[in-house]
């Protein structure tokens, strides 16, 4: 099992980007598809038609996400925390992803970075 961690610098102050995560209709612009999804704690999600389902396990406003992904056959949980940090261009995101099978470790972070980390800043990038 491996751990993925990224940090990415968005032009948007942090109360933003924590609302570009957590709200359905925002997630919905970024992604370009279909959502399932409610801020709060326990509540199974849903994101880019299914390719993403999880839990979320923790909101502290406008500074911290935690949340289980599942995946594979096995429904296996790798833990996802996404940390937002005032800065000086905007908000720095730290993603952590615990828990990443070695065999699916590349195509899952190259897909974290493309679509996910990726959808954010074209979706910021764009608005600002």
């Amino acid at each position: 099992m491996k751990t993925f961690k990224k940090y990415i610098t968005l032009p948007a102050p942090p109360d933003e980007v924590y609302l570009a995560l957590t709200k359905a209709q925002s997630i919905q612009l970024w992604t370009g598809s279909e959502v399932d999804f409610v801020a709060e704690a326990d509540q199974e999600f849903s994101l880019w038609d299914g390719d993403i389902v999880g839990k979320n396990l923790l909101f502290e406003e406008n500074k911290k996400i935690v949340q289980q992904w599942y995946f594979g056959e096995d429904n296996e949980v790798s833990i996802v925390t996404i940390k937002l940090h005032p800065d000086k261009k905007g908000t720095s995101l730290e993603f952590v992803q615990t828990n990443i099978p070695d065999e699916d470790y590349n195509d899952f972070t190259e897909g974290i970075q493309e679509y996910y980390l990726g959808g954010l800043v074209d979706f910021f990038e764009e608005e600002f």
